[in-house]
């Protein structure tokens, strides 16, 4: 925990005797990015440990299956390699690493039992049931698994509504506890509850609403604007009236009622005006995977980039799972460098995610994990 102190009492409280390091830039950009990789050992991934070393990204999500080549070779194989895996990578990390992973349970679940983790249901399936004990006792099974293998985040829980059954990336996955907000509430804050028991950051997803979609965000332009109530905020509304700070994930759809010409994650009406402003906010914002293709297919890199920025996003997924790209970091990092550099994005702009961050890492006092 010390050196994360450090850091942020060089980067965050400059004064006349101790200015920040001139490279405190690029180390403020580089904790705004999270990336996946492959690689079953840091042996094998030398471009994302070049990634930490070099202060590129501040943040790794992990999978289990590698969708660009088709195979289950990708970054897990048992708990003994994964243990080994998040201790390496946080070994060349100054600064803590946020380790994450999507372990909502049922289908979603990178931790499966073929390679010995415990089996989990799906949200679906504990909604139905609505015993908030048996989702937290759920829930604890997971963070404890979480805990161990050193993984400090979770994006999950799951608060869209399955208001269309028939949603091929909600519904049918099994992925939401309702279609009722309260219930969703309910068992979203036993989970939170669990996972902070066991040190692990949440990421509740997916902001302003997935669940009323008829189209898949991975694979194209998805329009809600017709489908999408606002009773869909209603399970963001009552979690952040209940004190609830950690990370909230954006959805890349499309909802004209909110923004007649941005998807939410590029949205400043949908994510400062209404997450922030209209309903509190104060956590960090995680976007989406950046090269899902309902953003890759219609914006460039450096537009899709800037955007998200403007629109508020704190940290930037590339999980490198829809397309793989090695180098997305450095990419990415030299966009926003550039964006700045140019006064397209202002350095307070980053400062402001930077805080969000840091203070997060703190908070959960990752490197102890």
């Amino acid at each position: 925990m010390l050196h994360l102190i450090l850091w942020a009492v060089l980067l965050l409280s400059p004064s006349p005797a101790r200015q920040p390091a001139s490279d405190s830039l690029s180390v403020k950009i580089g904790q705004m990015l999270m990336t996946g990789f492959r690689g079953m050992s840091t042996k094998e991934a030398p471009e994302v440990v070049a990634d930490i070393e070099h202060g590129r990204i501040g943040g790794v999500i992990l999978f289990d299956y590698d969708l660009p080549l088709r195979t289950p070779v990708r970054n897990i194989e048992s708990a003994q390699q994964l243990q080994q895996l998040t201790r390496s990578l946080q070994t060349h990390a100054e600064i803590p690493l946020f380790i994450a992973i999507d372990q909502e349970g049922g289908k979603v679940c990178r931790l499966k039992p073929s390679h010995g983790f415990p089996s989990t249901p799906s949200a679906a399936r504990l909604g139905h049931v609505h015993d908030p004990d048996s989702t937290y006792r759920s829930a604890l099974r997971t963070a404890a698994t979480l805990r161990d293998l050193h993984i400090n985040m979770n994006f999950a829980p799951v608060l869209d509504l399955a208001v269309n059954k028939d949603n091929p990336v909600i519904a049918k996955l099994e992925r939401s506890f309702s279609e009722h907000p309260i219930t969703v509430t309910l068992h979203a804050r036993q989970t939170i509850d669990a996972m902070h028991r066991n040190g692990i950051l949440t990421a509740v997803k997916h902001f302003p609403g997935h669940g009323s979609s008829r189209q898949d965000t991975h694979l194209g332009f998805t329009d809600v604007t017709g489908t999408w109530d606002p009773e869909e905020l209603e399970p963001y509304r009552r979690l952040l009236q209940q004190g609830y700070n950690d990370l909230i994930m954006t959805a890349h759809v499309y909802n004209g009622r909110l923004d007649p010409k941005y998807p939410a994650t590029l949205s400043q009406h949908t994510l400062q005006g209404l997450l922030r402003d209209s309903l509190g906010f104060r956590g960090a914002i995680v976007s989406d995977d950046m090269q899902m293709q309902a953003i890759a297919a219609h914006y460039s890199l450096e537009e899709a980039i800037r955007l998200a920025l403007d629109a508020g996003v704190d940290i930037l997924l590339f999980a490198n799972n829809s397309s793989y790209d090695p180098l997305i970091a450095s990419k990415a990092s030299a966009i926003i460098q550039q964006l700045v550099n140019d006064g397209k994005v202002s350095r307070e702009r980053i400062d402001e995610s930077w805080k969000r961050i840091m203070e997060l890492k703190q908070r959960f006092n990752l490197d102890t994990q």
